[in-house]
């Protein structure tokens, strides 16, 4: 009986999935799923994506959060666009949750649309939300095992970005090997793009910046 209500949940949800998929093709609109352990340090990223593409892609937001509306602010002090999303204890977003929020989003005036899904390396990585791709973050603080631990995120997702490489710089004493992280994605997605960057300093955006803007026009 438990197979049967997880295929029940999941057919209901691709339903509204292919529903989202119909909006971005109509709208041309590029849309990503970015999802992370919490920490990792999404909403940063985004706040400098924006600011760092602002006049070249219009980049609007799902934020999605079990409370509050905390990274929604931070987005909307970046000017863009902003739909927040409390699931109230869930897990993850469900892609008629991301319906509703379409519907806020001011569709004809941007070119991409991210959910920032909630910190969760498992749960988000199996419903889909009618994503163009699934971005994985990665900071260093967290151990370069990840990817070998949980590895469904890794094995979907097509772009991996390995944020707060400015600890290195820094001095921190952090357990992390990049080449060792890259080596334990690759055994799970050879096709996989990854980006060290630090979204505080804004090491590395340029290759992550050329990446968004590339793919939006696709």
């Amino acid at each position: 009986m438990k197979v049967k209500v997880e295929k029940k949940i999941l057919t209901a949800n691709e339903e509204f999935a292919e529903k989202n998929r119909s909006i971005f093709i109509k709208n041309k609109i590029l849309c990503l799923n970015m999802i992370s352990s919490p920490g990792s340090g999404k909403t940063a990223i985004l706040v400098r994506t924006i600011k760092q593409l602002k006049g070249k892609l219009g980049i609007g937001v799902i934020e999605g959060d079990v409370q509050t509306d905390l990274d929604a602010r931070r987005i909307s002090s970046a000017r863009a666009p902003v739909v927040q999303i409390n699931t109230r204890g869930g897990c993850h977003l469900s892609a008629e949750q991301v319906n509703l929020a379409l519907k806020k989003l001011p569709l004809k005036k941007i070119g991409c649309v991210v959910i920032e899904n909630v910190g969760n390396l498992v749960c988000p990585s199996v419903f889909e939300l009618g994503e163009d791709a699934k971005i994985a973050v990665l900071s260093v603080a967290e151990g370069d095992e990840k990817a070998a631990k949980y590895p469904e995120i890794f094995i979907r997702a097509k772009v991996l970005l390995i944020n707060k490489i400015d600890l290195f710089d820094a001095g921190a004493a952090i357990d992390f090997n990049i080449k060792r992280a890259e080596k334990h994605v690759r055994k799970l997605n050879r096709h996989i793009e990854i980006f060290p960057i630090s979204a505080r300093t804004g090491q590395g955006f340029a290759n992550w910046c050329r990446w968004l803007l590339e793919s939006s026009k696709k």
